[in-house]
């Protein structure tokens, strides 16, 4: 999904290595597992895409035209004007390989483009562009600005972006659906287009614990060469801007046929290619999303699941016994011996909190806490650590997400059942 916060140029570098340089100091906090869940792969996207190109990963672009027609209906015409007379492509590489030597594009070129695709009519102010950058920083091609009408403003962003190959994407860039733990109020649809393109669509706000205010619309497409094209608008002016819920005055279909245009073919070209490929660490293989999948829903009493959300070491559902919604997670990771050192215990933990260690030296702590997002919200957790280093912790909380307000007295699993969750050998494989 498109970052939760925007960044001035000038810091886009610093914050990238600053927050980089922070995780790594700092050991995880275990009752804090849904930050950590949206820094992985689908959360924090703000930083995801900068960490991913700065640390040189190769990409190889695989040549192909993705012709389609705009999911949505809308289409845009050769001139670059949204209109109903023209066809519509996906962009891509179409049979070109990026290269170091190709010539780079322009801030102002970007933002030609941009103002190019734009419904006729309509002034423009408080506009910006960025160019392609090939010094291996992360910094992507972007354009910015402010489009009014009669009706009203929206401000306007698009960006194009490399993902780095042997990720999946869904650890990187700003596409996908997240959690309904992390933005409980947005409306998000996934679909994938002929050609292997996947386009996905989101109508939020600005505030993601809330459902009112500034509006926050989204499109995002990722080709299936591995190009991601983002197109963010914000109801009323740029973000935060605006404290009112007006509607942003582009639809998600024409937002859509902004980042469809081949317009953007240029820019494609010349995105930058790193230049070596880091080792990817962790155990993939063993704590994959599906297994954890299984395995916690094996233990869950007879109801319904939705908003699944699953990915390398990490699960979270919405489960309804037929008496509330309760949201429940799984996070699992290895080697977490020295990370954990000091916080297997309950010095610090707001709430009841108890501590033990079990005859194979397996270390437990259970918590009984209030929401840290000061809502009513109750949040429960188990978390584990096996003498090998295997962590697994299982959270619970009374709501289908901590911020919003809570579906049943109190969580659905008793610490009991949490601790048989977290101690399940299943999650690892054979």
């Amino acid at each position: 999904m498109p970052r939760d916060e925007h960044r001035p140029d000038d810091f886009e570098e610093r914050v990238t290595r600053a927050m980089s340089g922070a995780t790594d100091e700092f050991p995880p906090h275990s009752a804090d597992l849904v930050p950590r869940s949206v820094a992985r792969g689908r959360r924090m996207r703000l930083f995801g895409a900068a960490r991913v190109a700065a640390a040189a990963v190769t990409v190889v672009a695989v040549g192909g035209t993705l012709m389609a027609t705009d999911a949505f209906g809308t289409r845009s015409g050769t001139d670059g004007r949204l209109g109903a007379d023209a066809s519509a492509s996906t962009p891509a590489s179409v049979g070109r390989s990026p290269s170091r030597g190709h010539a780079s594009v322009s801030g102002d070129d970007m933002l030609r483009t941009l103002k190019s695709l734009l419904p006729p009519g309509g002034t423009v102010s408080g506009a910006s562009g960025r160019g392609s950058r090939s010094d291996g920083s992360g910094v992507w091609p972007r354009a910015r600005l402010t489009y009014s009408t009669d009706a009203g403003s929206s401000g306007i962003e698009l960006t194009i972006a490399r993902l780095a190959s042997g990720l999946p994407a869904g650890e990187q860039g700003t596409g996908g659906c997240l959690p309904v733990e992390a933005r409980p109020y947005d409306e998000c649809t996934t679909r994938r287009l002929p050609g292997g393109a996947v386009l996905d669509t989101t109508r939020s706000f600005t505030y993601p614990s809330s459902d009112t205010g500034q509006k926050r619309w989204y499109v995002v497409l990722t080709t299936a060469d591995g190009v991601q094209l983002t197109a963010e608008e914000f109801g009323g002016g740029g973000e935060k801007g605006a404290t009112g819920g007006a509607d942003p005055l582009l639809s998600t279909a024409q937002l859509t046929a902004i980042v469809r245009s081949p317009a953007w073919n240029e820019a494609i070209t010349a995105l930058p290619v790193p230049d070596a490929a880091p080792t990817a660490p962790g155990h993939p293989d063993r704590a994959s999303g599906a297994r954890l999948t299984t395995v916690l829903e094996s233990h869950l009493p007879h109801g319904t699941v939705s908003d699944l959300n699953s990915g390398v070491g990490l699960v979270q559902l919405v489960h309804d016994d037929g008496h509330g919604r309760n949201m429940v997670e799984v996070d699992v990771q290895y080697d977490a011996t020295a990370q954990l050192a000091g916080h297997m215990g309950c010095a610090g933990e707001s709430g009841d909190c108890e501590a033990r260690t079990l005859p194979d030296g397996t270390r437990v702590k259970r918590v009984r806490t209030r929401s840290e997002k000061g809502g009513p919200a109750q949040v429960w957790l188990v978390d584990t650590l096996r003498p090998d280093g295997r962590r697994v912790t299982a959270r619970e909380v009374n709501s289908y997400a901590e911020s919003t307000p809570v579906t049943r007295p109190r969580p659905e699993l008793s610490l009991d059942r949490l601790q048989e969750i977290a101690l399940d050998e299943g999650y690892f494989a054979d």
